[in-house]
């Protein structure tokens, strides 16, 4: 006898989920009985929008298989994009249950030579883009919690090692995806009274952004298991996403190949207090003293 699907009749949004870690994501939700709402703007790693549909692709694929898609092409770092995407789950199957934020993509430069457009065209797909959808996903949920509905409701945000400790060349999008684990906190802690979990994720994965990015980490091998492959990260997206992940929120986790971290952020370490004002001589030897006892911190993403 099989197991029961993790997310029958589950209704599950997936943002930039045409190619990459969305696409493998949206399948890997369509396999454990989800319907999906496949969202893809189209666009090339510059953000701008491509002559193709990879969104309708993967609703095909799903079909093929058995499953239940319908394809979104709007822009979700808009208000009229965001709110027509959970409109479309509404109106297409009745109910949303999961929203995995994961729309992207990156215009490196080191900071020197990052300019204010680049900065801007970042901050709103990556952190726009996850706030957006999480606010229209959030109004329905809260409504459908006042009416007596609770939900079993979860959200997905995606963050990266870069927002965790910093990328040299990425700081749009290191401070992009730092912001996304800010909101995650900010939601958990807002919405858990509505019956919505909020969690993000931090995946290493061979995607269209990091395989230009960390070409030599992220070439497929050529025989064995591929660690690198974004289908490694979709299940735990998939169980966040489900109703087992029941009292699950607020949490960050990192996913590569086999692997599994959960991140535990930013607490207190070594603290002095003098009782009184230092002078800022004072205020130095204090914090090399207790910089002598503090853990080493993790390195800078391609530091050289």
């Amino acid at each position: 006898m099989s197991a029961p699907l993790l997310c029958q009749g589950r209704v599950v949004i997936v943002t930039g989920a045409g190619r990459g870690l969305g696409r493998a994501h949206a399948l890997a939700y369509a396999a454990e009985g989800a319907r999906l709402v496949v969202n893809d703007l189209g666009v090339g790693l510059d953000g701008v929008p491509g002559p193709d549909s990879p969104a309708r692709r993967v609703v095909e694929e799903i079909r093929a298989a058995g499953g239940e898609a319908v394809a979104h092409g709007g822009d979700i770092a808009t208000t009229d994009g965001a709110a027509s995407l959970v409109r479309t789950a509404l109106d297409t199957y009745g109910r949303l249950d999961t929203l995995v934020n994961n729309a992207g993509f990156l215009r490196d430069r080191m900071l020197v030579n990052l300019d204010e457009e680049d900065w801007d065209a970042v901050m709103r797909v990556h952190l726009k883009g996850h706030f957006l959808p999480l606010r229209h996903a959030a109004a329905h949920w809260r409504s459908e919690a006042t009416a007596g509905r609770t939900p079993e409701a979860r959200v997905v945000n995606t963050s990266s090692g870069a927002g965790l400790s910093g990328s040299v060349g990425q700081g749009n999008y290191s401070a992009a995806k730092a912001g996304v684990v800010g909101l995650t906190l900010v939601a958990a802690a807002e919405m858990g009274r509505y019956g919505v979990q909020v969690n993000a994720i931090a995946p290493a994965a061979r995607t269209r952004m990091t395989e230009r990015t960390f070409a030599e980490t992220m070439t497929a091998p050529d025989g064995g298991f591929d660690a690198m492959a974004p289908e490694n990260v979709s299940p735990l997206v998939v169980w966040l996403g489900s109703a087992a992940s029941a009292g699950v929120t607020g949490r960050v986790f990192e996913a590569e190949g086999g692997r599994i971290t959960v991140m535990e952020g930013w607490r207190p370490g070594p603290s002095a207090d003098g009782g009184t004002r230092r002078t800022p001589a004072e205020a130095g030897d204090a914090a090399r003293k207790l910089l002598a006892e503090a853990e080493t911190p993790r390195p800078v993403y391609g530091a050289r």
